[in-house]
């Protein structure tokens, strides 16, 4: 499975494009929609959020309600487009012509100026267009169809806060998988921890009264996932590496662990490893979780607890100095529609990238030409190493 998205912040549309993905299994677009519906939610989201209903359109590859084996196509329309024809229109424009909103002062911590320097763009519009997190969009739609395959064969994801502007929840770890998703759905914030929720979102208005910005941690929670997916063999097959990066390719995302992470650092080695056990009903597991589900580049049939650390949003009503890149005077970077705290809305493009990179493992390791067969590789596999 792979996909790759087109489309920019203030253009007609964005596009994905899915391939991979096995014939014969059951999608509905309300499934889509569901995932995209959560992805505009959470305290601290700006205005755009209020101006775009996303809902997809399949385009291809999905018919009366199965897929068929071939590229899906999904279209996400951008309803601001129609105040925006003059700025990101295709067609061409006389020469000398003012265009609204062109953009010379590259905002700090953006691809702005990096963008302009490679490309040769004097209007830096022809960078921040691409590299918006509005492009984020495009990517959940695609995690949408991955978490479909990934519950119809038994493996639940879900993700939540669990650290905003250094307020940190409390540990959840008894928390079932249920009790996960119904909490952070219900929460403005997704944390898990009630107790906490007030404080957070007290922290982002006092942001955004500021005109400044904050950012977080947050967490993507899998059951389900059999032992021995991904490989040791070699670097580019290890599964935990491909969601690290897949992680960071999120905007604003600086960093990832798994299990107990960096705190790793700071234990011995018998605080860290997790000692293995048997059980006629299990099979092999772990007596812990440090390791977040993966040894070895592979997963061990625990669940899998990834977390991913999102920098506060660049974009600053009180912005800060740039260079005017025609004058080389100093001034005030631009100020573009933003966030004051995207964390909330950040795990569920978390969970969706995450969802992706499990399902293409899923589907390089077991026959996945069609959904059935799929479905009873993985089960029959799941007996064998119960029973290894």
């Amino acid at each position: 499975m792979r996909y790759l998205t087109a489309g920019e912040s203030h253009g007609k549309q964005l596009t994905t494009i899915i391939e991979g993905v096995p014939s014969n299994m059951p999608i509905v677009k309300e499934d889509i929609n569901a995932s995209l519906l959560r992805r505009q939610k959470g305290h601290g989201r700006g205005k755009r959020m209020q101006i775009e209903k996303d809902l997809v359109e399949i385009t291809s590859g999905i018919r009366h309600g199965y897929t068929l084996g071939s590229p899906i196509s999904l279209v996400i329309h951008n309803d601001d487009f129609k105040h925006w024809l003059d700025v990101m229109g295709e067609d061409p424009i006389e020469e000398g012509t003012k265009i609204r909103r062109t953009v010379s002062r590259p905002r700090p911590g953006h691809a702005d100026l990096n963008g302009a320097l490679k490309y040769g763009h004097r209007d830096m519009r022809n960078v921040l267009e691409r590299s918006s997190a509005r492009e984020t969009a495009a990517r959940v739609a695609a995690g949408a169809v991955a978490k479909t395959l990934l519950e119809q064969l038994g493996i639940e994801i879900t993700a939540y806060v669990k650290e905003i502007a250094g307020i940190v929840a409390s540990d959840d770890s008894s928390l079932s998988m249920e009790e996960r998703i119904t909490i952070a759905e219900e929460s403005p914030v997704r944390t898990l921890d009630k107790n906490v929720e007030k404080p957070m979102m007290d922290a982002i208005d006092q942001a955004k009264k500021e005109g400044d910005s904050i950012g977080g941690v947050v967490e993507v929670y899998v059951e389900g996932m059999p032992a021995g997916v991904g490989s040791y063999v070699h670097y580019d097959r290890k599964l935990d590496s491909r969601i690290a990066g897949s992680v960071i390719s999120i905007n604003a995302f600086k960093g990832v662990e798994f299990g107990i992470g960096f705190e790793a650092a700071r234990k011995n080695g018998s605080e860290v490893h997790d000692e293995i056990a048997w059980n006629k009903q299990e099979g092999y597991y772990r007596k812990t979780n440090r390791l977040g589900g993966f040894e070895g580049g592979m997963t061990t049939g625990m669940p899998i607890v990834v977390k991913g650390v999102m920098k506060p949003i660049p974009t600053l009503y009180k912005p800060l100095q740039s260079v005017d890149i025609e004058t080389k005077e100093p001034f005030n970077a631009s100020v573009e529609r933003s966030d004051s705290c995207a964390v909330p809305a950040a795990s569920v493009v978390m969970e969706h990238i995450v969802a992706f990179e499990l399902a293409r493992a899923i589907t390089e390791q077991f026959p996945s030409d069609q959904f059935p067969v799929l479905q009873k590789a993985v089960k029959d596999y799941r007996e064998e190493i119960r029973c290894f």
